[in-house]
């Protein structure tokens, strides 16, 4: 019984290895500034907890193997290993943990200069986009007085408010490439959480909170947009796209909007 589970335990280790390393891409090609900075963690996180699942498992296999030799009589174990290996998992975690909060840190709280405003706001089951029109600034938003998507105004804008009365909302992401984009992320109901792969960058939205965070598209192109927070019966409804396109092509659909909206 024994060997089989030693055998059992080698066999789980060699498939984990063959899927894990077979399959190495995990990620569509990185779009964005901050990926290469989220990949190497990831590959980091990946590399050395791999390697601790491995190590964990050969133990285990070892010990079962010393076990059977001694005619399967229990032992008092080793309290020098278990302190060993506890504080070499502590070690990891606080490690990671503390990498990965710069890291984060450094997407979230660090506002650089020349940015582009962009509202984005989750609602069940659609992503809206807010631009602040030709004066930069968001308009006021009252969502339970004004919001009638039927109407054309899903998320609001209070219509006395001179300042958002340029303001225009999309369905769709448009970003000009090598340009910082500020985020103003809302939800009008549920927790969405806004996922763009291609970006790294996933950040959730909740109600009566505004978070911000920011990234700088690198590449011009159509990405995907995903809610990675489960939001209702119409979830896999909440999918958009980022269309990055280049600083003239940007300025030119901002006038097309600025027209369409009367402005």
């Amino acid at each position: 019984m024994s060997a089989a589970l030693r055998l059992g335990i080698l066999l789980v280790v060699l498939g984990c290895l063959y899927l894990f390393l077979a399959q190495p891409y995990w990620f569509p090609a990185g779009v964005s500034s901050q990926s290469a900075l989220i990949d190497h963690q990831f590959k980091i996180a990946f590399w050395v907890l791999g390697a601790m699942f491995v190590a964990a498992h050969l133990v285990l296999a070892y010990v079962l193997s010393k076990k059977t030799r001694s005619n399967g009589k229990a032992s008092g174990g080793s309290w020098r290993l278990e302190v060993t290996w506890t504080l070499a998992i502590t070690a990891v975690f606080f490690w990671l943990h503390i990498s990965g909060d710069r890291l984060w840190s450094s997407t979230m709280i660090s506002e650089p200069a020349g940015q582009i405003p962009l509202e984005v706001t989750g609602a069940q089951f659609q992503w809206y986009f807010r631009y602040p029109g030709p004066d930069g600034v968001f308009g006021r938003i009252d969502a339970q007085k004004f919001a009638k998507a039927d109407e054309g105004n899903p998320l609001g804008i209070d219509p006395a408010d001179p300042a958002g009365r340029d303001d225009f909302v999309s369905t769709v992401m448009v970003l000009p490439v090598g340009h910082v984009v500020q985020l103003h992320l809302r939800a009008q109901d549920v927790i969405h959480s806004l996922f763009i792969p291609a970006m790294r960058f996933k950040q959730d939205t909740v109600p009566g909170m505004e978070i911000h965070s920011h990234f700088t598209p690198t590449q011009t192109g159509v990405y995907e947009i995903a809610c990675a927070e489960l939001c209702g019966i119409g979830h896999y409804r909440m999918r958009a796209t980022v269309r990055v396109v280049t600083e003239q092509e940007f300025e030119k659909w901002l006038k097309a909007h600025a027209k369409t909206s009367g402005e």
